[in-house]
């Protein structure tokens, strides 16, 4: 037999035909593998599908029905929060409450968004008692809504408290000790304007002591400041011991010596410069720094201030009469004696000033010092000759 190639079995064909590696074989492995991958991500996607579905479909129990949700109408807040008067008991910090003052609406009054009634605000510097408060409870009495109150005292003073129905009744605010003569009095000043901003109606502001008496009813009062275009505060250059004599060198160049000025301690003034008092960090730190005795910053601090950067805004005068005429570093006290229709006649016809661009004949609104003997002469000539019992 002859040496011939060895001959293939039909198993042996097919595999050869298979595993023969041929371009059209390795496209349809190609084909397989993309449609095995293909089929396997359609399967994973629909199933993702499926449960996401599932997910954002089924409802949270713990949430209410969007109909709850609703704001019902008849129940609407508003500003009615932001507006009511607040508590004057606190517990802030004198940084945290003039913080909270300072802020003020970059709106005008024209444009605020709800029915503003102006009200006056009457801040009491006291060291204790207020002696002559039944006066003064007649003069406000008829008047709610027109005014609020407020009263610092020493925190050591513990007096029976005023009656709820007082107008004086929960108007005493957190205090600290303040000393005569000392940097303490203008902290207690800024103490009681920043509590008066937090009520946002309080349109003007009038520093008292526990001395000072209205000469007029309260209808004439509160028309003639909330009808004002200025502010009253003092200020006058006076070149002697007690004027420039008290400017130390050491202000400048925040202060220099012909801005120093003098004025009464007693002021009047609107929200914008009450705002920018509470706010005022440049003449502050160098009064508290460098005016002290015999340095006296309740009389020098504001009048320096007003009259370096709101002299346009400002009348020049105050509006508390007092007596200086005796001399010394006290004004004239009245007793029981003292208090006579014809003095009371006297102190509110003082003389000619200017209001609003016009001359007028009412320059005094309030008058101190009356002693606390003096209160039952007030009571009897004071109501009938200033008109307390006038409507509004």
């Amino acid at each position: 037999m002859g040496n011939h190639g060895k001959e293939q079995t039909p198993i042996a064909s097919i595999a050869t035909i298979f595993y023969t590696p041929t371009p059209l074989l390795n496209l349809m492995s190609y084909f397989l593998v993309f449609g095995f991958g293909l089929s396997i991500g359609l399967t994973i996607s629909f199933s993702f599908n499926i449960h996401l579905k599932q997910f954002f479909s089924t409802p949270d129990q713990t949430s209410p029905p969007l109909q709850t949700l609703a704001v019902n109408e008849t129940e609407r807040v508003g500003l009615k929060e932001f507006l009511k008067a607040p508590n004057v008991t606190h517990d802030m910090t004198d940084e945290e409450l003039l913080w909270r003052a300072s802020m003020a609406a970059r709106v005008g009054p024209a444009e605020f968004p709800f029915k503003r009634v102006p009200k006056v605000a009457f801040m009491f510097l006291t060291r204790g008692p207020l002696p002559v408060a039944p006066f003064w409870e007649l003069f406000f009495g008829g008047h709610e809504g027109l005014y609020s109150i407020y009263v610092h005292s020493n925190p050591s003073f513990n007096a029976t408290p005023f009656p709820e129905s007082s107008v004086f009744h929960g108007r005493r605010i957190p205090s600290k000790d303040v000393q005569w003569g000392t940097f303490s009095m203008l902290e207690a000043e800024r103490r009681l304007l920043a509590n008066a901003l937090l009520d946002i109606s309080n349109q003007r502001f009038v520093l008292l002591s526990e001395a000072c008496i209205p000469l007029y009813n309260f209808s004439t009062i509160y028309s003639y400041l909330v009808f004002s275009k200025q502010s009253f505060v003092e200020v006058y250059d006076f070149p002697g011991s007690v004027g420039r004599g008290r400017y130390s060198r050491r202000m400048m160049p925040v202060i220099k010596l012909d801005q120093w000025r003098k004025g009464s301690q007693w002021f009047e003034m609107d929200r914008s410069l009450a705002i920018e008092v509470v706010s005022d960090r440049k003449y502050f730190p160098v009064f508290r720094k460098f005016c002290k005795p015999s340095c006296y910053s309740d009389e020098h601090y504001l009048p320096t201030m007003v009259g370096v950067k709101f002299w346009k805004r400002n009348s020049n005068r105050s509006l508390t009469w007092v007596d200086w005429s005796r001399g010394g570093p006290h004004p004239a006290g009245f007793r029981r004696e003292a208090v006579t229709i014809d003095f009371l006649k006297k102190l509110r016809n003082g003389g000619r000033c200017h209001y609003n661009g016009k001359s007028t004949g009412i320059c005094f609104l309030f008058a101190r010092k009356f002693l606390p003997n003096s209160l039952t002469r007030l009571l009897r000539f004071g109501p009938k000759l200033m008109q307390f019992n006038r409507p509004k």
